[in-house]
């Protein structure tokens, strides 16, 4: 069982929310700094098709960027099975049902609090 996430940094939720804002299903934000040293926070969202996945990416990185946060590296955008977008002290991953369920990235860092966001 998970414990509960209750703050969130802004750019985490936002990040959330602009996955929302293109129909993303099963949005959640995973606070990793007590399980992992790799990145403080994960966003998982799930596209329904490699066109949603693109395009859930596409504008995450777009709103953030408006904010003056920009990823140090993206990959995945060009097959858009998964899209890891990388800003340092949160990451954001953008899956395709089928990688998601493969990856289980919920369950390889079950212990995280987790937060799901909902539209």
């Amino acid at each position: 069982m998970t414990t509960p996430l209750e703050n969130v940094p802004k750019e985490v939720s936002q990040a959330a929310g602009s996955a929302l804002d293109r129909k993303a299903q099963d949005v959640v934000a995973m606070d990793l700094r007590g399980v992992s040293s790799a990145t403080d926070f994960f966003v998982l969202a799930t596209g329904t098709s490699d066109i949603q996945v693109r395009a859930i990416a596409e504008h995450v990185l777009e709103e953030l960027a408006r904010e003056g946060v920009r990823p140090l590296h993206v990959e995945g955008m060009d097959r858009a099975r998964w899209v890891l977008m990388d800003f340092v002290d949160f990451v954001v991953h953008v899956f395709h049902p089928l990688a998601r369920d493969f990856y289980q990235l919920e369950l390889l860092w079950g212990d995280a609090p987790t937060k799901v966001f909902s539209s």
